[in-house]
């Protein structure tokens, strides 16, 4: 009985792995600082202890209770990652860390972000038969640096259905939230035009959207995405150790990560929460709490894992 019911969920985790770069110097992209002679001191060890610790994440995050009697464990079928620098550290962490074994085929931008950073989908082939791929550019706006591209994923899931996944990475909040509020914005507006091209295909297409938007819910970015039509699933989401969203700042939490879904997808909804195992966090003895048991605080390198702590979000598809 368990079996069945775990053959109709798709899972989804959604992750900022907090800056993802490898060693090697790319002379188009500002990546400087994650160099062995950087300010960080990223070293080759550093980078391969990052990899191990973003694998222990995902393969851990996928506890599932059916019962009080029986868990069972499923790798989630879709992981959205933010932060990541080049397919070098991709291939690295599917093929080479400890999450090899889970067999994880990914696709991934390729955007003018200065820095370099990019977003990916990591899916599993056993329940997402990837069709087709693509990066869609965020069109320049005045005073706006090059941003990361939204990528975009269509698959086949084992019900037969056609899934539409859209990762974003909106700008970050340097320079002063009022000031990057209109290129968030943006972003959402860019994001809405490409649901609008799909819905245009297929008015009840299945969509699935998840990403660091770099605002809350009650922002103006993640407002217009609702109003758009879409529902966001992730809206209450908080852990079972004291993480009460997915980011911690001076002692606020609060949820930068967003999952969203459309119609279809959102009826089979079943839960979202933050994964915050208590080897994800540590005490926060500033503000009397915990916080996310980052990689770095500033240039002080702390082998931890992240600012920000995995979101997933479980849906039933209806599979068989």
């Amino acid at each position: 009985m368990i079996q069945l019911i775990l053959a109709s969920l798709l899972t989804l985790m959604e992750l900022n792995v907090e800056n993802l770069f490898d060693c090697q110097h790319d002379s188009l992209k500002n990546d400087t600082e994650f160099l062995p002679d950087g300010s960080y001191h990223w070293t080759r060890w550093r980078y391969w202890q990052k990899l191990q610790k973003i694998g222990k994440e995902i393969m851990a995050a996928n506890e599932w209770e059916g019962d009080s009697t029986a868990t069972d464990y499923l790798l989630p079928d879709l992981v959205a990652i933010c932060e990541v620098e080049n397919d070098s550290c991709l291939r690295d962490l599917t093929e080479r860390s400890v999450l090899r074994k889970a067999r994880y085929q990914y696709v991934m931008t390729a955007s003018p972000d200065a820095r370099g950073i990019d977003v990916a989908l990591l899916y599993s082939p056993y329940s997402f038969g990837l069709i087709a791929s693509r990066s869609l550019r965020v069109p320049p706006m005045k005073g706006m640096k090059p941003t990361r591209d939204i990528l975009y994923a269509c698959g086949v899931v084992p019900s037969g259905d056609t899934l539409h996944v859209f990762v974003v990475h909106a700008p970050s909040r340097s320079g002063g939230e009022g000031r990057t509020q209109p290129f968030r914005m943006h972003v959402a507006q860019t994001l809405c035009r490409a649901v609008d091209s799909v819905r245009a295909t297929s008015a009840d297409a299945s969509i699935l959207i998840a990403g660091d938007f770099n605002d809350y819910s009650g922002d103006a970015s993640i407002r217009h995405l609702v109003a758009h039509g879409l529902t966001e699933v992730s809206a209450h989401a908080v852990g079972r150790n004291g993480a009460k969203g997915t980011y911690c700042y001076q002692g606020e939490w609060g949820s930068l990560d967003h999952v969203f879904a459309s119609g279809p997808v959102a009826v089979g909804f079943k839960e979202s929460y933050v994964f915050d195992p208590l080897w994800l966090l540590e005490a926060d003895e500033k503000y009397n709490g915990v916080k996310p048991r980052r990689n770095y605080a500033g240039p002080s390198y702390k082998n931890g894992y992240s600012d920000h702590l995995p979101l997933i979000a479980r849906f039933d598809y209806g599979g068989s």
